[in-house]
C-alpha cells in the first residue's frame, strides 16, 4: 500500500548526482519520468497528496500538542477503567440467600480465628487454640449438615522429610505438626476426591489474616453450605486445614504422602495469599489437565486468571512457592492456584489484620471457590480425569466479567495464522518488483534499526539514572508514591524513544512524506510484534496470545483506516478511528501491567540487599513503555514537530530526578489507612564455637540486625545511631553460612548486616546437639549420627571440608541437597511435643585432613512463648520508627567440627 498515487508523485532527489541525471533525461517525456518516480520510491515523495494536503508542516501533518494530548488523555481513560474493573470485586451480591456463600459468617470465622494471635507450627496459638476453635466450628457444621451428606474428621500429626529447590535448594524435616482434615461425601461414600487446601498458621509476629486464615474462613463457610445443600453429590470434598505451610510446605507434604484419604484426591483447589485482599487471581493450573480449566471458566462467578501470571510465577523470578508444588510434584495431582495479590506492602506484616480484608473480597473468593468445588463434586470427568490429562490450556479473563480459554495447540494454529496475515500484508510491499521495492525495502530495515536502537538507547538511559539513584542512596524513593517511578522513568524512556525517531526523522528521512513514514513505522512494529509472537509460539509460551491480540487488531485497524487515511490524510477523524482500533489491545495491556506492578512492586521492598530495586523497576517499566509507545511511533512522525512534548517530558524527568537525589520523597509509610513499612528482622543471638577436641573457641552474643530491602539500615541509624557501619556483621569464613543463625537459606539475598553487641541470652529449653556414634562403614565412609532437641523450629548447616563430600543422609530421599554457595541446609520443625531429633549423615574422606572432614551447626529459633523475647531485644525494638517493622526472636547458634 503507498500513501500518494502516481500521477500526483514528484520526484524526490537524494542527492546532486541524481538531480542532474533527471536533468539530462527531462526531455524523454511523462511516461520515462513516471518510471523513473517508481524506481525511487512512489510513497516516499514528498509534494501534493491527491486530496491536495501539502508536505511536512502543512495540512498532512497533525498538531503536536492535540496529538499528545489525545493519545494521553487516550490513556488515561483505559487506566480509568481498568481500575474500575479492578475495584468491582463481585458482578452479583448473593450474600445471605439460602444455599449461597455468606460473606458475613465467613468473617466471623476470619475475626475468630486472627483474635488468637500470630500462629506459628509449635505454638499453642496455632496447634491447640485454632485447632480447638476449626474442631468447634466443624462439629456445630456438622450437625446442620443434611442427611444427604456424611463429614467425617481427622487429625493428623504427620512426620516426614523431603528436599526442595525452592531458595537454591535446602531440605525439609517436620515431627508431629497438625493437619486438621474435613471429608464431605455422598452418605454411601465415593471413590474420589476433589481437594480445597488453606493454611492456619502465619509467620512469627504476624496475624495472618490473608496469609492465611480468610481463605480458612472461607473454606469453612464453603463447608457449611455444602453439607446443607440438598444437591447430591458424585465425589468427596476434602477439606485440608493445615498447620505449618509457612514452614515451608511441610503440613501439605505430610497429608499428601502419608494420610489415607490422599489416594481418592483426583484434583485440588489451593487458597494462599500474596497480598491483603482485592480479587484472588488464578496464577497457577495444572500441570497440563485442560479440564481443570475448563471447570474454573464454567463455574467461577467472578473469574479473574490469567496464564501470563501462571508463566511468569512458574519462571522463578518471584521469590515464593505455595503448596501447589507439593501436591503436583509429590501427590502427582493436577490443581488450581489462587491467591490474593492486592496490597503486598504488608503481607507478612503486623498490618495483616481482618479489618484491611474487605466484605467483598471475601464474597468473590467464596463464590468462586464454592461454585467450583460444587462443579467438580458433580462432574464426571473427576473420577476418570487420567483420560483427560494431556494438554495445556490459554487462558484469561476479560476485565473480570468472563474467562476465555482454548487448548494450548489451538492457540499455536491461531497464532501461526496470524503471523501468515502478516506474512501476506508485509509481502505485498516487500515482494514487488525490485525496481518499484528498493526503497520501501531500505527505509523499511532501517526503520526496524531505529526502533531497536531507540528502544536501547531508552533502556541504557533509565538503567543509568536507577544505577546512580541506588549509588546515592536514594533507593525506593517510590516505593510510597509509585507514580515518582513513572516521572522518573518513564518520562525518560518516552523521550528518548521520541528524540531517536524525531533525529531519524529530521536527518535521515528528511525528503520523505509524512503519511508515507507514519505507514512505515506502523509496519515495523507489527513486525516486531510478529516476530514475538512467532518467538514465543514456537518455545511454547501459552502467553504468546498477548502477541497475537497486539498484531491482530492493529492490523485489522490499519486495513480499515487506510482508505480513510488515504483520503483525508492524518486529521482528527483518523486519530479518532485508529485509537478506536486499538482500544483492546491497549485496554488489556494496561490490564497485565496493572497486575504486574501490584505484584512486583512490594516484592522489590522485601528482595534482599543484593539486587538494585530501581534497576528491576526501571527496567520492567521502560519494558512496558516500549511496548505500549509501539503503536503510537507512528505519530512521531504524522505531528509537524515533537519539540515540547520532548521538553515536557525532560522537565518532568529532570524535576522528578533532583526531588529524589535531594530526598524529598521517603520510601516508607505508617499511614494507617495504607501502610507500607520496612521490614527488618531482629535475633538475639548467643553463638558458640567448638573446635576438633570439642573445646570452646569462641563464644559471643548480640542483636543480629537484617534489612530485608536494598537500603539497609541507612534509614534507620539517625533514629537508632548505634546502627551503623561499625557492627557490620563479619563473616566467620570457617562456619556454615557465615557463622549465622538463618531462619532459612537467604544468605545469598541479604549479605549486609549488623551485628550489635549484646548480653548473652539463655533460653529456658535451650537446643541440646550431641554426637551419637561414629561409624566406618564397609565402603570406607564414615557415619556420624546425631540427635538434637530444642525449641519448634531449628536449622541444621553442614559444610565439608576439603578432601571430604557428603554421600547420603537420613533426609529427605538419602540424597544430600546444597545450598546456594556449597553448604547444605535443613530446616526443622515439630509441633507442640516431639521426640528428639535423631539423624545420621555419610562422609566420603579421600583425603583426611588435620582440621576435620566436616564442620556442623545448629541454631535454635524461639519463636513463640516467653523465650521469644529479651528485655534487650524489647528495648531495641521501642527505638525503631512507626515506619518500620520489625520482626524479632531470640536463637542460638553451635558449631562443632568432626
Amino acid at each position: 500500500m503507498e500513501w500518494s498515487s502516481e500521477s500526483a508523485a514528484v520526484r524526490r532527489h537524494r542527492g546532486t548526482a541524481e538531480r542532474r541525471e533527471g536533468e539530462a533525461d527531462a526531455s524523454h517525456g511523462q511516461r520515462e519520468a513516471s518510471a523513473q518516480e517508481d524506481a525511487k520510491g512512489v510513497g516516499r515523495m514528498w509534494g501534493k497528496t491527491e486530496n491536495g494536503g501539502g508536505s511536512r508542516g502543512a495540512k498532512t501533518a497533525l498538531s503536536e500538542a492535540r496529538t499528545a494530548l489525545a493519545l494521553a488523555l487516550y490513556l488515561l481513560a483505559l487506566r480509568a477503567l481498568v481500575q474500575l474493573s479492578l475495584q468491582r470485586l463481585v458482578l452479583s451480591r448473593t450474600s445471605g440467600l439460602q444455599g449461597e456463600f455468606d460473606a458475613r459468617q465467613a468473617r466471623d470465622y476470619l475475626e475468630h480465628i486472627t483474635a488468637i494471635g500470630p500462629r506459628t507450627t509449635g505454638s499453642t496459638e496455632n496447634e491447640i487454640l485454632t485447632v480447638q476453635y476449626l474442631l468447634e466450628q466443624i462439629k456445630l457444621i456438622e450437625a446442620q449438615s443434611n442427611s444427604l451428606h456424611s463429614i467425617s474428621v481427622d487429625i493428623q500429626r504427620p512426620t516426614g522429610s523431603f528436599s526442595i529447590d525452592f531458595l537454591g535448594g535446602f531440605t525439609s524435616y517436620y515431627d508431629n505438626i497438625t493437619n486438621v482434615v474435613v471429608k464431605l461425601e455422598p452418605r454411601d461414600g465415593a471413590e474420589s476426591a476433589i481437594l480445597a487446601n488453606c493454611h492456619f498458621d502465619s509467620v512469627a509476629n504476624s496475624p495472618g489474616a490473608s496469609d492465611d486464615a480468610v481463605s480458612c474462613a472461607v473454606m469453612l463457610e464453603v463447608l457449611r453450605v455444602m453439607s446443607a445443600s440438598p444437591e447430591p453429590m458424585q465425589h468427596a470434598v476434602v477439606f485440608l486445614f493445615n498447620g505449618a505451610e509457612e514452614n515451608v510446605l511441610q503440613a501439605s507434604h505430610g497429608f499428601i504422602t502419608q494420610h489415607p484419604w490422599a489416594s481418592l484426591i483426583r484434583a485440588f483447589i489451593n487458597l494462599e495469599a500474596a497480598g491483603v485482599g482485592g480479587k484472588e487471581l488464578v496464577f497457577q493450573t495444572g500441570p497440563e489437565n485442560p479440564w481443570l480449566v475448563q471447570a474454573y471458566v464454567s463455574a467461577a462467578k467472578h473469574p479473574f486468571a490469567s496464564v501470563v501470571a501462571q508463566e511468569v510465577f512458574q519462571s522463578g523470578i518471584i521469590p515464593s512457592d505455595t503448596d501447589f508444588r507439593i501436591y503436583r510434584d509429590f501427590g502427582n495431582i493436577p490443581g488450581i492456584d489462587l491467591a490474593f495479590i492486592e496490597n503486598g506492602y504488608i503481607y507478612h506484616t503486623k498490618y495483616d489484620t481482618a479489618d484491611r480484608i474487605l466484605i467483598d473480597s471475601i464474597q468473590r473468593a467464596g463464590d468462586n471457590i464454592l461454585a467450583v468445588l460444587k462443579y467438580l463434586a458433580t462432574s464426571d470427568t473427576l473420577a476418570s480425569s487420567s483420560e483427560y490429562r494431556h494438554g495445556s490450556m490459554v487462558f484469561f479473563d476479560v476485565l473480570g466479567l468472563l474467562v476465555i480459554a482454548y487448548p494450548s495447540r489451538v492457540g499455536s494454529i491461531i497464532n501461526y495464522m496470524v503471523v501468515m496475515a502478516v506474512v501476506l500484508y508485509l509481502g505485498k510491499k516487500l515482494l514487488r518488483p525490485k525496481h518499484r521495492n528498493a526503497s520501501y525495502m531500505r527505509d523499511f530495515l532501517c526503520g526496524l534499526g531505529i526502533t531497536f536502537i531507540s528502544w536501547f538507547t531508552s533502556l541504557v538511559t533509565v538503567l543509568i539514572i536507577a544505577v546512580f539513584i541506588s549509588l546515592i542512596g536514594q533507593s525506593l524513593s517510590w516505593y510510597n508514591y509509585f507514580y515518582i517511578a513513572v516521572c522518573l522513568y518513564g518520562t525518560a524512556t518516552v523521550a528518548k524513544i521520541i528524540f531517536i525517531h524525531t533525529l531519524a526523522k529530521r536527518f535521515y528521512y528528511m525528503n520523505a512524506s509524512d503519511l508515507y513514514l507514519g505507514e512505515l513505522f506502523f509496519d515495523t512494529s507489527l513486525f516486531v510484534h510478529c516476530a514475538f509472537l512467532v518467538a514465543l509460539t514456537y518455545q511454547g509460551f501459552c502467553s504468546a496470545f498477548m502477541s497475537a491480540v497486539w498484531v491482530v487488531f492493529p492490523l485489522l485497524t490499519k486495513l480499515c483506516v487506510y482508505k480513510d487515511f488515504k483520503k483525508h490524510g492524518a486529521q482528527g477523524r483518523f486519530i479518532a478511528l485508529y485509537l478506536l482500533g486499538m482500544f483492546i489491545p491497549y485496554l488489556y495491556g494496561l490490564y497485565l501491567i496493572w497486575a504486574v506492578f501490584e505484584m512486583f512492586t512490594p516484592i522489590l521492598g522485601r528482595s534482599g540487599s543484593e539486587i538494585p530495586p530501581d534497576v528491576v523497576l526501571a527496567s520492567i517499566l521502560a519494558v512496558c513503555v516500549m511496548i505500549l509507545s509501539s503503536y503510537f511511533i507512528t505519530f512521531i512522525y504524522l505531528v509537524n514537530s515533537t519539540k515540547k512534548t520532548i521538553l515536557s517530558l525532560i522537565v518532568v524527568c529532570a524535576v522528578t530526578f533532583l526531588l529524589v537525589c535531594t530526598g524529598a520523597f521517603f520510601p516508607y509509610s505508617s499511614n494507617p489507612e495504607s501502610p507500607k513499612p520496612k521490614r527488618v528482622f531482629l535475633q538475639h543471638v548467643s553463638r558458640t564455637f567448638h573446635n576438633l577436641e570439642g573445646s570452646v573457641v569462641k563464644r559471643d552474643s548480640g542483636i543480629w540486625i537484617n534489612g530485608f530491602d536494598y537500603t539497609g539500615m541507612s534509614h534507620v541509624t539517625p533514629h537508632i545511631p548505634e546502627i551503623n557501619d561499625t557492627i557490620r556483621a563479619h563473616c566467620e569464613e570457617n562456619a556454615p553460612l557465615c557463622g549465622f543463625p538463618w531462619y532459612l537459606p537467604v544468605h545469598f539475598l541479604i549479605r549486609k548486616n549488623w551485628y550489635l553487641p549484646a548480653p548473652e541470652i539463655s533460653p529456658r529449653n535451650p537446643a541440646h546437639f550431641r554426637l551419637v556414634s561414629k561409624e566406618k562403614m564397609p565402603w570406607d565412609s564414615i557415619k556420624l549420627t546425631f540427635e538434637a532437641t530444642g525449641p519448634s523450629h531449628m536449622s541444621f548447616y553442614v559444610r565439608t571440608h576439603k578432601g571430604s563430600t557428603l554421600s547420603q543422609w537420613s533426609l529427605g530421599n538419602g540424597i544430600p541437597v546444597t545450598s546456594r554457595g556449597g553448604d547444605y541446609f535443613v530446616f526443622y520443625s515439630h509441633g507442640l511435643q516431639a521426640s528428639a531429633w535423631q539423624f545420621w549423615i555419610e562422609v566420603q574422606v579421600s583425603e583426611e585432613q588435620a582440621e576435620g572432614m566436616v564442620t556442623v551447626a545448629i541454631a535454635a529459633h524461639y519463636l513463640s512463648g516467653e523465650n521469644k523475647r529479651s528485655s534487650q531485644l524489647d528495648a531495641l525494638k521501642k527505638k525503631f520508627p512507626d515506619w518500620s517493622f520489625p520482626s524479632a526472636w531470640v536463637s542460638t547458634y553451635s558449631l562443632f567440627v568432626f
